[in-house]
């Protein structure tokens, strides 16, 4: 599972037009799920997420977590983070997870995060969304937790 954080002042999420997820300071994070994800990397996930210390201290110095500073948290779904760029000039998906196991998966990790902190705003998963964000810094991370991939069935044992 893929995280894709931006600390941001602002940011918003539009579907149709229509403003569906907004924040002021804190993170926008952009949610890949990956083919044999699972809850546990969802769990790990967010855990890393939301202990990430990317947010300034007194003396100003990324010391501070989103939980430690109360900011908002907007997760947007992008099956993109999940593409094989390795070769050519177009992406391949198959490192992705069905869209029916990403969309279970990004909802478990929304329903977790709901549940652990105060200020959340969501994107809609398999929406043509338009993100709006005002990256504070400007400050970027990628953090992934990879997935367990199951033994291969035509292994010689």
């Amino acid at each position: 599972m893929i995280a894709l954080l931006q600390r941001v002042t602002q940011a918003s999420v539009r579907v149709a037009g229509n403003v569906i997820g907004e924040i002021g300071p804190g993170l926008l994070v952009f949610l890949g799920v990956e083919r044999f994800d699972t809850e546990t990397q969802a769990n790990r996930l967010l855990e890393r997420v939301l202990s990430y210390r990317i947010f300034d201290d007194g003396e100003g110095r990324m010391n501070r977590s989103l939980t430690d500073t109360g900011a908002g948290l907007l997760l947007v779904s992008q099956f993109t983070l999940a593409a094989d760029t390795a070769n050519g000039t177009r992406p391949g998906f198959g490192p992705a997870a069905p869209p029916a196991e990403g969309r279970r998966l990004y909802d478990y990790m929304v329903n977790l995060a709901r549940a652990k902190i105060g200020t959340l705003a969501t994107g809609e998963f398999g929406a043509h969304m338009q993100v709006q964000l005002t990256n504070d810094g400007p400050v970027t991370f990628w953090l992934q937790v990879p997935p367990v991939k199951p033994p291969s069935s035509d292994q010689k044992t």
